[in-house]
């Protein structure tokens, strides 16, 4: 089988044996990948591993199951399926071990992988490989992000990146309403297009945190998907308002910004919730949603399988606005 495993940095295409189910695992025909930032972080060497260095990357996959081990239950033959996030994480809280796919054990970026029954969700038939594939990482996240919002509810969400839109897309289902920032008319068009109420440019804006108290007439939003971290965060909590609201703690995309001022910390009253993602339920959880209220996948480009490289260029180069897709098949 092919797989890629990285190189100084570089994905290098390589040939190795279709591995055999255990006992407990099923083996996957990986029929479409699709980026996330971490896969990018963990390339440059600058995201923690518990692994060696030349583990498969991706961590997000959708295939057909195509052998299984002894004592296989949950899975048969021919049912198509994508992975939880985190291999070992069922249900309920946080365990206190993860191993993440990509830089604590091999990832998807391959044609056949074996994983044991519980780390994968039935793809229902609705979705196709390629949208199956981006929901593990991003979707599953804006998922665990919204947990509670009601509709009237305000969410803010930063930028154009997989996260943040389906957030988007998920608030707007709930019946919330949305405040998107971006840095460009074109992005902003497509966030406007996707359903946001206000759409705010933070860079001809950089105090967007007081133009969201601006937009809702002084009450801030209600729950902020924060993926910019530093870059973001004081900003966030000024867009917080004074109400008691939600900061879900996703990413740190923005690498600089300005300190965080105890005071606003402190007005604020918020909640600050760090997302580690998901468990397989809230995978389960979001898929069958997603049957009953179905929501289209934001795509911005599919790659061949062979065009690794070229998929992750595009992805690096941050013009994309929705999931970077490689199709195995």
């Amino acid at each position: 089988m092919r797989v890629y495993r990285p190189e100084a940095g570089k994905l290098v295409l390589r040939e190795e044996p279709v591995p055999e189910p255990q006992r407990g695992e099923v083996l996957v025909r990986v029929r479409a990948t699709s980026l996330n930032y971490r896969d990018l972080l963990i390339l440059d060497g600058d995201h923690f591993t518990t692994g060696p260095g030349n583990l498969v990357p991706v961590s997000d996959a959708a295939g057909d199951v195509v052998a299984v081990g002894d004592g296989v239950t949950r899975f048969a033959v021919g049912d198509r399926v994508l992975n939880a996030f985190h291999s070992h994480w069922i249900a309920g809280r946080l365990p206190d071990t993860l191993v993440g796919y990509g830089n604590g054990q091999d990832g998807w970026l391959t044609e056949y992988r074996t994983v044991s029954e519980q780390a994968l969700v039935a793809l229902p038939d609705s979705l196709t490989y390629e949208q199956g594939a981006t929901l593990p990482c991003a979707a599953v996240t804006a998922w665990t992000s919204l947990d509670g919002v009601r509709p009237g509810d305000v969410v803010l969400t930063l930028g154009t990146g997989g996260v943040s839109l389906f957030a988007l897309q998920l608030a707007k289902a709930r019946g919330a309403r949305v405040v998107a920032t971006t840095s460009s008319a074109a992005k902003a068009a497509k966030l406007t297009e996707l359903g946001a109420d206000t759409v705010l440019d933070y860079v001809a804006t950089p105090e967007w945190g007081k133009a969201v108290l601006d937009a809702t007439g002084g009450r801030g939003a209600d729950r902020i998907v924060e993926v910019g971290g530093p870059g973001t965060f004081a900003q966030s909590l000024i867009a917080a308002g004074t109400h008691h609201a939600e900061i879900a703690l996703v990413g740190f995309v923005g690498r600089g910004g300005a300190a965080v001022d105890f005071m606003d910390l402190f007005r604020s009253g918020a909640t600050v919730r760090k997302i580690w993602v998901g468990s397989r339920e809230d995978t389960e959880d979001l898929v069958r949603w997603l049957e009953a209220r179905p929501i289209e996948p934001v795509i911005d480009s599919v790659h061949p399988f062979e065009r690794a490289d070229a998929a992750v260029e595009h992805f690096r180069s941050r013009a994309n606005l929705g999931k970077v897709v490689l199709t195995h098949a």
